[in-house]
């Protein structure tokens, strides 16, 4: 394990909370120590309260930060005094703990403490770290597992057998680590959970952190496993098959299989779900593993993941066994006082698909991804050590229905209307196209962009965006991005149909056939197949497909000069309203959306919009506002309209044709 500490960068942090949080950063750095919000760190100090008198506090990680980017307003100050009183009490429960950590707070606002606070402040040193490493899980989670770590690290690290996170651990901890520690003691192992290492610096506790974790990682190496065979174990199992079995080469298309299963998942979620499909060959190789039903079906390395991943994933797509399952589950280790939690999975694996995972939104699915992968090598791991054993099945229900791993969910609040749901915004470049993504977004929804122009490369760097070259007029682009989208996130329940082009004024006794055709293949055929390749994808829809139109004025009231315009629009407009008469059975819902000089879009370049001024004999300026209201209409004035079209208020409506153009006298 590589140390990333750098003397002259450390030096520019002063201070017991600077040192701190520069050490922070390097432990939340890589990925296999902590990840996700896991981890903790805190350093015990003296400040001087508002009478000027001194007190001990210690600065530990507020409850919901994350190491890699935590910054000092991310620490929770709390008396010394208070977390060790508390740390004598025989009993407290997990819920009034928490209240107490709150109180023992120098400053009011400061984040919620670290459940782990108590255990922080009994450790005898200045400087605590607490990662999670792959590498000693993987050490940890076998028959024999504390018989090989005492061996490797003798009487530096006081063992501490698994106890439910919480007032009993830091209770235990308080009974037996001053009674094994000794002399060369640098840390403490909490079995199946995590290591933690202490120091009189932040130096000292970090070096001691990454020393501890490299002798894991030396001794996996001499096992034939862990970091240094990385390599080799991805591609363990049925390998020679993966690469002429991967999908996504053409072969054939599997995105409405990705959908069907899907909407099951959500189904059994009760809410949409964002799905993310990997099938590379790390992914593909641990799906079709011989022993996956052995390996993958015991639990997760370390009990804070299930509420990510769940206790267990699914294998195949039976999602029906799995809630039956997790319905037993439930019944077995549940009790009467509490309420079952959705029994969907969060993470499947797939001989074909490879592995999925699902989230509320794209960043949980993200994450889930995140925190599987990482439990895959580590089961690989400790298989190659002496077989992988994860904790049973009623220790880790303890962690999924604890109340304050729950209230880490909840922190989150109501999600957007549009959350767990995927739309795919045509024209996404620019003008009314960015304006839909960015209205979609702000709704949680999760968006695949399709556009031509180099424009797109601007667009969010976010996880719930996806940017994908496209020209609309080539049908084989639109399958291909059609397929990238939906394994990005796993189906389609909003399309937005924006892309378009609007030609130079001309007469329709100069209208060349050439000409015509371009504007017919762009804005009229291009859309005919967005809307058939996208009919089985929003079939699949948890909450019923819905289509939005971006017509134009020119349907109801066409100009001089615009003729292939105007009669592609038109005819778009006959076709969305067939789509809404014949996919009504399919709880598709179809809508069209009439603007008129919108002007900060691609089409209006300053020769066009010049060009339609003179046409009816205005300055670019009265054209602009040529309308009942004398307002301008911006795309964020469609783009916000076409959102509430795919939300709850326009439910019940279909084959709506909506002018958005401050009022057209000729429409009107």
């Amino acid at each position: 394990m590589k140390n990333l500490w750098n003397d002259i960068e450390a030096a520019t942090f002063v201070g017991d909370l600077a040192e701190r949080l520069y050490s922070s950063r390097l432990l939340g750095a890589d990925a296999t120590l902590v990840m996700h919000g896991g981890g903790n760190t805190s350093v015990k100090s003296r400040v001087k309260d508002i009478f000027g008198e001194e007190e001990d506090v210690i600065f530990v990680k507020g409850s919901g930060s994350d190491l890699a980017t935590i910054e000092a307003a991310g620490f929770s100050p709390c008396r010394m005094s208070h977390l060790l009183r508390l740390a004598k009490l025989e009993s407290l429960p997990d819920t009034q703990m928490a209240v107490e950590l709150r109180k023992s707070l120098t400053d009011p606002g400061a984040p919620s403490p670290s459940v782990e606070a108590i255990l922080h402040a009994l450790l005898p040193a200045k400087f605590v770290d607490h990662s999670h490493a792959d590498a000693l899980l993987a050490v940890t989670n076998t028959p024999g597992g504390e018989r090989r770590v005492r061996d490797l690290y003798g009487d530096r690290v006081v063992i501490i057998p698994y106890v439910m996170p919480g007032f009993k651990l830091a209770r235990l901890c308080a009974e037996l680590f001053p009674r094994h520690a000794g002399r060369d003691t640098v840390g403490m192992l909490l079995m199946s959970h995590g290591l933690f290492t202490f120091g009189n610096s932040a130096q000292e506790s970090y070096d001691r952190m990454i020393e501890l974790v490299s002798l894991a990682e030396q001794y996996l190496a001499r096992q034939g496993a862990g970091p240094a065979r990385q390599g080799a174990d991805t591609h363990a199992g049925d390998a020679s098959s993966v690469s002429e079995q991967r999908r996504g080469d053409g072969t054939r298309p599997i995105r409405t299989d990705i959908a069907a299963l899907r909407r099951a998942v959500s189904e059994a979620a009760g809410v949409p779900l964002i799905m993310s499909v990997n099938d590379d060959a790390e992914a593909l190789a641990f799906a079709r593993r011989a022993d996956l039903e052995h390996i993958a079906q015991q639990g997760p390395a370390t009990p804070d993941h299930v509420i990510r991943t769940k206790r267990i994933p699914l294998i195949g797509r039976d999602v029906d066994a799995y809630v039956r399952e997790y319905r037993r589950y439930f019944e077995e280790y549940g009790s009467p006082t509490l309420t079952m939690l959705d029994p969907a999975p969060r993470v499947i694996l797939d001989r074909q698909l490879g592995l999925a995972t699902l989230g509320r939104s794209a960043k949980d699915a993200r994450i889930a991804e995140d925190i599987y992968r990482h439990t895959m090598r580590i089961i690989l791991w400790a298989n190659a050590v002496g077989g992988w054993r994860a904790l049973p099945a009623r220790d880790i229900f303890e962690v999924e229905y604890w109340d304050l791993e729950q209230a880490k969910l909840r922190k989150s609040g109501t999600p957007p209307g549009l959350s767990g749901e995927v739309a795919l915004v045509t024209g996404a470049a620019s003008g009314i196209g960015k304006a839909c993504v960015a209205s979609l977004l702000a709704r949680g929804a999760a968006v695949v962009g399709l556009d031509i122009a180099e424009a797109l490369d601007a667009l969010p760097k976010r996880p719930d965006f996806r940017g994908i070259r496209c020209d609309v007029t080539n049908e084989a682009e639109i399958e291909r991005a059609l397929e990238e989208g939906i394994r990005a996130f796993g189906g389609l329940d909003i399309l937005i149909l924006n892309a378009g082009i609007f030609p130079t004024g001309t007469p329709l006794a100069e209208l060349s056939t050439e000409a015509w055709r371009r504007v017919m293949n762009t804005n009229l055929d291009a859309n005919l197949v967005l809307l058939r390749q996208s009919h089985p994808l929003l079939k699949l829809a948890p909450r019923g497909g819905r289509v939005v139109v971006i017509g134009s004025k020119n349907v109801g009231a066409p100009g001089p000069g615009v003729a292939a315009y105007s009669a592609s629009k038109a005819a778009l407009q006959q076709l969305a309203r067939v789509a809404a008469l014949e996919w009504g059975t399919d709880r598709i819902r179809i809508n069209t959306l009439h603007p008129n000089a919108v002007f900060d879009t691609g089409v209006w370049t300053p020769e066009v919009l010049a060009s339609r001024a003179a046409s009816y004999g205005m300055s670019v300026e009265a054209y602009k506002t040529n309308n009942v209201l004398k307002v301008e209409v911006t795309s964020r004035d469609v783009a916000e309209l076409a959102a509430e079209l795919c939300g709850p208020l326009f439910a019940k409506t279909t084959g709506a044709q909506i002018p958005v153009d401050g009022g057209t006298v000729r429409i009107i």
